[in-house]
C-alpha cells in the first residue's frame, strides 16, 4: 500500500509541485495550506510522514510539531525551513521535528530524506520486543519509551532510534559515519551539525530526567554511551 504523507506549506506554487513529484514516486498526498488545518486533519486521519513548513499563517510548522507532540503522536515529521542558522534547526529539532531540510532544496534530497523517515518507522512489530537496560536507563523497545529510573523520557522518533543505537552499543564508540547511516541512511557531509544537534537535544532530556554524563563525545572520532 502506498505511504500516506500530509504536505503543509502555505506557497501553493511549492505545494502543486511537491504533489506532483510525491505522486509520481507513488505516494498518496494529502495538502493544506496552514498549520491549523494541518493540525485538524493529521488528528483525524492517519499518516506514514508529514512535511511542514516553517513558516504558516496562524500556527506555523513549530506549533504543529509542538501539539502533535504533546498528544502523543509519534508520526515522523519532516521540516522545511528558509532558516538555515544554527539555532533554528535547534529550534524544530526542540519542537519535535525528526529531521529538517533548508529551503531551496533538491527533490531528490528531499525524496531520500522521506525514504529514511520511513525506513526508521517500519513496524514495530519488526523490532526486538525486549527492555535493554544500562545503569538506571530502561529503553523499551517494543513499546518505544525510555525511562531514567522513575522518569519517563519523552523523545522523538530520531531521537529513540539515537539513544537505542547507542544503548544497543553501549561501551562502544561508534564513528559519525556509523551513525548516519545507521539513524538517517545516507551520510552528511563533514560540516553537518545535524547529529551534534540531535545528541545535544537528547542529552538536554536525559539531564532533566537525571541521567547527566550518559552519552559521551570521543572527540574526531563519534559517541559512546557508558555509565558515568
Amino acid at each position: 500500500m502506498a505511504n500516506r504523507v500530509l504536505l503543509a506549506d502555505d506557497d501553493r506554487a511549492i505545494r502543486e509541485s511537491l504533489v506532483r513529484a510525491l505522486e509520481l514516486e507513488g505516494y498518496r498526498v494529502s495538502e493544506v495550506g496552514d498549520g491549523a488545518e494541518a493540525l485538524a486533519i493529521a488528528r483525524a486521519e492517519e499518516f506514514d510522514v508529514l512535511i511542514v513548513d516553517v513558516m504558516m499563517p496562524g500556527v506555523d510548522g513549530l506549533g504543529v510539531c509542538r501539539v502533535l507532540r504533546a498528544g502523543g503522536d509519534r508520526t515522523p515529521v519532516l521540516m522545511l525551513t528558509a532558516r538555515v542558522e544554527t539555532a533554528d534547526r535547534v529550534a524544530g529539532l526542540d519542537a519535535g521535528a525528526d529531521d529538517y531540510l533548508p529551503k531551496p532544496f533538491e527533490l531528490d534530497e528531499l525524496l531520500a530524506r522521506l525514504r529514511a523517515l520511513l525506513r526508521r518507522s517500519a513496524d514495530p512489530g519488526e523490532q526486538a520486543q525486549r527492555v535493554l537496560r544500562l545503569a538506571g536507563l530502561a529503553v523499551d523497545t517494543g513499546a518505544r519509551r525510555v525511562w531514567w529510573r522513575d522518569t519517563e523520557v519523552v523523545l522523538s522518533k530520531t531521537e529513540f532510534d539515537l539513544l537505542e543505537l547507542l544503548v544497543r552499543n553501549a561501551g562502544i564508540v561508534l564513528d559519525r559515519g556509523t551513525i548516519h547511516q545507521r539513524i538517517w541512511g545516507y551520510e552528511f557531509g563533514p560540516e553537518s551539525k545535524n547529529l551534534a544537534v540531535y545528541i545535544g537535544y537528547l542529552r538536554r532530556k536525559l539531564d532533566s530526567a537525571g541521567a547527566d554524563e550518559l552519552i559521551h563525545t570521543v572527540r574526531g572520532v563519534g559517541y559512546v554511551v557508558r555509565p558515568a
